[in-house]
């Protein structure tokens, strides 16, 4: 059974504005994706999550966004290339220069939202993003999302010398090329915990996966994505790592 690292967004309040449940959740996860201050965040809200990160040896994500703070990043947006990588740079250099102050750093960058699911439909938009994360520090992997074929995916990033880390989910459902099926369709979210455990399972066990189309899809993850904006996301989170490290013989 491979390992799967956990991994959850977070530092999403902004403001006088909390979302999610950060101090609950840090402790039962291996990664944290703090948001930049374009979809979510602000540099309070980053520092508290970077000094929380810390506490907890949890690493530390990069997680850019399209600037869509009223739409928190979930609305596609015009952007040429040049405007990619600048606002790319811009969010990477914010959180690691809070990190630097805390004797941390960011060790991957995960795009949110829109920006996330437009490069993994558009491969120019891609080539941007991986391109873009070369520029700043090629030793930075980017988590993009697992599908059935991630040669086009794997085959930019050699070109760049960037590592990938490829995630999967286990609360949403997937059409049948391996996209996750968008959030306002029926559907598209798994309600229950035994369902959301169960599919965390599947991944990391590397058994298929049934599509909206009645296929099965086989993914090749080496992150899993957990949200914890809520108690009973907590409560699947704590399910979830308690079920892998059962399967896992620990």
């Amino acid at each position: 059974m491979k390992t799967l690292l956990l991994n959850c967004d977070m530092g999403e309040s902004f403001g006088a504005w909390q979302m999610g449940l950060d101090e609950e959740v840090m402790p039962h996860i291996d990664c944290a994706s703090i948001a930049c201050g374009f979809h979510a965040g602000d540099p309070s809200v980053m520092r508290r999550t970077v000094s929380l990160a810390v506490k907890h040896g949890v690493r530390i994500g990069a997680h850019p966004a399209y600037p869509d703070l009223a739409g928190f990043g979930r609305r596609s947006m015009s952007c040429s290339p040049r405007e990619v990588e600048d606002l790319l740079h811009y969010q990477i250099g914010a959180l690691n220069g809070i990190c630097r102050a805390q004797g941390a750093t960011v060790s991957y960058v995960k795009p949110h939202g829109a920006l996330y699911n437009d490069m993994m439909r558009d491969p120019e938009l891609l080539h941007t993003v991986i391109r873009a994360v070369a520029a700043y520090s090629p030793d930075l992997p980017l988590v993009l999302l697992a599908r059935r074929d991630n040669s086009e995916a794997e085959a930019i990033a050699t070109q760049h010398g960037v590592g990938l880390l490829f995630e999967a989910f286990a609360d949403r459902t997937y059409d049948a090329q391996g996209h996750l099926v968008p959030r306002e369709r029926p559907g598209a979210i798994h309600l229950t915990h035994e369902a959301v455990v169960a599919q965390a399972l599947k991944i990391a066990t590397g058994q298929p996966l049934s599509t909206t189309d009645g296929s099965m899809l086989q993914l090749q993850a080496d992150t899993l994505c957990v949200h914890g904006d809520n108690p009973a996301a907590l409560a699947a989170i704590q399910q979830i790592r308690a079920a892998l490290q059962s399967a896992a013989g620990r």
